[in-house]
């Protein structure tokens, strides 16, 4: 029997700039070819961000290590350029390329592991 192997589920929130929500919004409506490719060479997969009105900015991706996934971006060198460019956009990153100071979220539930864990408990 094989054993399943399960992804990482990774949550960050980053602030966007409240006077640039358009702008930001038109900037992911196409990413850079090159951006894209590197997240999937890094291993994320069904990555999303999500935009509230205020500019908070929630991203969601998935990764079967996400310590190797952040070291593969940080080294790509198609990644500084788009991370440079986006960087004005965020509040409070001290510095950081969004990709590396995104604050991670703890996950709490998951309803998939749940249903799991009660197995045929029906």
């Amino acid at each position: 029997m094989s054993q399943r192997t399960t992804p990482q589920r990774v949550c960050f929130q980053l602030q966007v700039d409240p006077a640039r929500l358009d702008e930001y919004r038109e900037r992911h409506a196409a990413v850079w070819p090159d951006m894209l490719w590197a997240i999937e060479a890094s291993g994320r997969r069904n990555y999303s961000l999500f935009l509230r009105e205020d500019g908070l900015l929630i991203g969601y991706y998935e990764t079967d290590d996400d310590e190797a996934s952040q070291r593969a971006l940080e080294a790509d060198p198609r990644t500084a350029a788009w991370e440079a460019d986006m960087a004005g956009f965020f509040v409070a990153l001290d510095g950081a390329r969004p990709d590396q100071g995104a604050p991670r979220l703890t996950e709490v539930f998951h309803l998939e592991d749940q249903l799991d864990a009660l197995g045929d408990a029906r």
